[in-house]
């Protein structure tokens, strides 16, 4: 039997667009508009903020050699740099692969090679695992939030200006991101995701009722990960394509949820 929905497909209409142009096209416009805040600190960073951090990251990974079809991973609790190095990898033309930031040293050292992944971005709760398992697998530099002296600082990537090279982006060819199934049949595997994919699930959303689920004066609490898929679109990507704000938990607490909400 065949199932069709009562809705009109004809009225939906999936751009060729790469996937950070489609959910960033109000940033310039919302300028100063909080894009991204820390729940936890308050820190935030704007729609300004956010988009010329995006060219600067993406002309500094550029800068090492960073270009079309190569893969960096992602490990990382959701914070707004997570934001940032998605879309310049993107910007690029490059493949993220997002990793669970609870993953033994085992299962992170897996993914990397399987996904082989030149650059990583992390933070300093989780770079000791990073460093172990940095030696068997096929990183070439680890970035790190804040100072260290085992990893390159994650500021170094805006030393390279904000003019990253223009990359012709195929949106329904060209991978922009590498998650991985969650392991149930054997080990996790990567999905391969283009760009035009991840552009026709938030259409699906924006379709998906009459009235908008969004709205830009509206807050989004990411308490799902962006590590995976759904906090990955159905968060991150959407909110930020309606041009609403997200408040970003590291890590899932019940207090600290019901004060954010209070808030």
């Amino acid at each position: 039997m065949i199932y069709t929905s009562d809705r009109d497909a004809s009225s939906i209409v999936i751009p060729d667009t790469p996937v950070h142009e489609y959910a960033l096209r109000h940033a310039q416009r919302l300028g100063d508009k909080p894009a991204l805040i820390v729940g936890p600190s308050g820190r935030t960073l704007t729609y300004a903020e956010l988009h010329i951090s995006i060219d600067r990251v993406a002309a500094g990974l550029a800068a090492r050699g960073f270009s079309k079809g190569d893969v960096l991973a992602i490990f990382s609790p959701n914070i707004p740099e997570y934001a940032i190095v998605f879309n310049s990898v993107a910007r690029l033309g490059g493949i993220n692969t997002t990793i669970n930031p609870l993953y033994t040293t085992r299962e992170l050292t897996n993914q990397l090679n399987d996904a082989n992944a030149r650059f990583l971005f992390t933070t300093p709760s989780f770079l000791d695992k990073v460093l172990e398992a940095a030696p068997n697998s096929s990183l070439e530099e680890i970035f790190v939030l804040g100072d260290s002296s085992q990893a390159t600082p994650f500021t170094d990537l805006f030393s390279s200006g904000d003019d990253p090279p223009n990359t012709v982006i195929s949106a329904r060819d060209d991978l922009v991101v590498l998650p991985y199934s969650s392991g149930t049949t054997g080990l996790p595997k990567g999905v391969m995701l283009t760009h035009y994919n991840l552009v026709a699930n938030l259409c699906q959303f924006h379709a998906f009722e009459a009235r908008p689920r969004l709205e830009e004066d509206d807050m989004v609490l990411a308490v799902l990960p962006f590590f995976h898929i759904y906090g990955m679109v159905v968060v991150m990507k959407l909110a930020l394509s309606y041009g609403a704000t997200i408040v970003t938990m590291p890590r899932f607490d019940m207090e600290e949820f019901l004060s954010l909400i209070h808030i």
